[in-house]
């Protein structure tokens, strides 16, 4: 399925997150597990992949699960607007093996990793890199 960019949001980071607003594969994406309530202790999506490219990021799971996102008009925080900030995403998630997927509500405002992990309506965790 493919998911309107305009409801997502690329964070960069040492673990980049891939936040997803009223997303299809929501019901099917584990609780969130963050014991501390940070990004890099986010527990591991098992059965879950992603393949982050500089035109589609593709967020494979289990059975039909899935979805793709047209990338490169996508937003991405932490780097300059265009193609360059989802190169620099995509190196992110290369470095770490991968990303934070977090499917909520509603894209946030502002970035409140412990509440956006620990409300109860959250759904992700770390996705590996496909491969």
């Amino acid at each position: 399925m493919l998911l309107n960019p305009e409801q997502t949001l690329f964070v960069r980071g040492t673990t980049p997150v891939l936040l997803l607003a009223d997303a299809p594969v929501h019901a099917e994406l584990p609780a969130v597990s963050a014991p501390d309530g940070t990004v890099a202790t986010a527990a591991r999506c098992e059965g879950w992949s992603i393949v982050p490219r500089l035109t589609l990021c593709v967020v494979d799971g289990p059975g039909d699960a899935g979805l793709m996102v047209p990338a490169m008009v996508a937003p991405v925080v932490g780097s300059p607007a265009g193609p360059g900030g989802m190169a620099d995403w995509c190196a992110d998630a290369e470095r770490a093996g991968g990303a934070v997927v977090l499917s909520v509500d509603a894209l946030p405002d502002s970035f409140d990793w412990s509440a956006l992990l620990g409300r109860g309506s959250s759904r992700g965790g770390f996705v590996p890199l496909l491969g």
